[in-house]
C-alpha cells in the first residue's frame, strides 16, 4: 500500500489533481459558510448551472476562431458569465420584486438551457459537457492550476480578511446598514467570490456536485463547533481532508472523482449528525 501510495504521489497527473483537490477542499467552505449562514445553500448550485452557459459560450467562441482545443477559453467564460448571474441573483434577491427561490430557479434552467443550445450552435452535443457536469479532474493542466491557487488565495483573502464586515451583512442587514456597513456591496462581494469558487471548484467536483462541496464540509463543522470563525476554520480542514481521500479512493478504483469526493462528505455528516444525536441522548439519560 505505501509503495502505491508512493508510486502516486509520483505520477505528475495526480501531482495536479492532489493539489487541485486541496486548494479546492480549503477554498470552497470559506464561502460556502457565509452561504449557510445567509439561508442561501442553493446559491452555489445556480451558480454552476450558469456557468455551464459560460463553459458553452467558451466553446463557441473557440469554434469561431478554430481554437485548438476547442475548451481552451471555457474557464475564462465560465468565470465571467458566472460572475455576471451571481451579482444579477444577488441584485434581483434584494431589489427586484422577483423572491430568491425564483431567481435562482431561473438561473438553474436558464444555465442549463443556455449551455445546451451554445454547445449546439458551436458544432458540439450535450455530452460534451458532461466532464463540467460531473467533473473531470484528470484533465486539469498546470495552467488550470496556478489559475486555481491564484483565484483560492483571492477568495481565502476575501473571506477572511473582510470577516467581520461580511458576518455582519450576513448576520443582520439592518444592522450592518445602520453601522454604517456598505450592506449591498459585501453581500454581492459575497456572490461574486461564491462565483469564482464554482468556476475554480467545477472542474473537480462538476457543476451539478459544486454545491454540496462548498456546503457540506459546514454542515459538518456546524455539529461539533458553534462559533462562526471556529466553523470556517474546521470546515476548510475538513474539505481538504475529504477532497484528498476521496481523490486517493479513486486512484486505486475506477469512480468518478467529484462523485466519491460528495457521497463521502455526505457519508461523514451523516456519521457526525447520528454520533452527536447518540451522545446527547446519552448526556440526557445520565442526568
Amino acid at each position: 500500500m505505501i509503495s502505491e501510495l508512493l508510486t502516486m504521489l509520483s505520477t505528475p497527473l495526480m501531482q495536479r489533481s492532489l493539489a487541485v483537490a486541496l486548494i479546492i477542499g480549503i477554498c470552497a467552505p470559506v464561502m460556502g459558510t457565509y452561504l449557510v449562514h445567509r439561508r442561501l445553500a442553493m446559491l452555489g448550485d445556480g451558480i454552476g448551472h450558469v456557468a455551464l452557459t459560460g463553459v458553452a459560450l467558451g466553446w463557441f467562441a473557440g469554434s469561431l476562431i478554430n481554437l485548438h482545443p476547442r475548451d481552451a477559453l471555457a474557464l475564462p467564460f465560465a468565470i465571467i458569465i458566472s460572475l455576471v448571474g451571481a451579482i444579477l441573483i444577488e441584485v434581483i434577491r434584494s431589489r427586484g420584486k422577483t423572491s430568491g427561490d425564483v431567481a435562482l430557479a431561473m438561473l438553474f434552467y436558464g444555465g442549463i438551457a443556455g449551455g445546451v443550445i451554445l454547445i449546439s450552435l458551436a458544432g458540439g452535443t450535450s455530452a460534451q459537457l458532461n466532464s463540467y457536469l460531473f467533473g473531470s479532474i484528470a484533465t486539469v493542466t498546470w495552467t488550470d492550476l496556478w489559475i486555481s491557487l491564484g483565484m483560492a488565495v483571492f477568495i481565502i483573502t476575501i473571506g477572511i480578511v473582510l470577516r467581520p464586515a461580511l458576518f455582519a451583512a450576513c448576520h443582520d442587514e439592518e444592522f450592518a446598514t445602520a453601522s454604517g456597513l456598505p450592506v449591498p456591496w459585501l453581500t454581492i462581494l459575497i456572490a461574486a467570490s461564491s462565483a469564482l469558487t464554482v468556476s475554480v471548484a467545477m472542474r473537480v467536483v462538476g457543476a451539478l456536485l459544486v454545491s454540496a462541496l462548498m456546503i457540506v464540509p459546514v454542515a459538518i463543522a456546524q455539529i461539533y463547533v458553534s462559533s462562526f470563525r471556529a466553523t470556517m476554520h474546521l470546515a476548510m480542514g475538513l474539505g481538504a481532508v475529504i477532497c484528498i481521500t476521496g481523490l486517493t479512493i479513486t486512484y486505486f478504483y475506477n469512480i468518478s472523482p467529484g462523485a466519491t469526493i460528495v457521497v463521502l462528505s455526505i457519508f461523514i455528516y451523516a456519521l457526525s449528525a447520528i454520533g452527536q444525536a447518540a451522545l446527547d441522548s446519552f448526556q440526557r439519560k445520565r442526568q
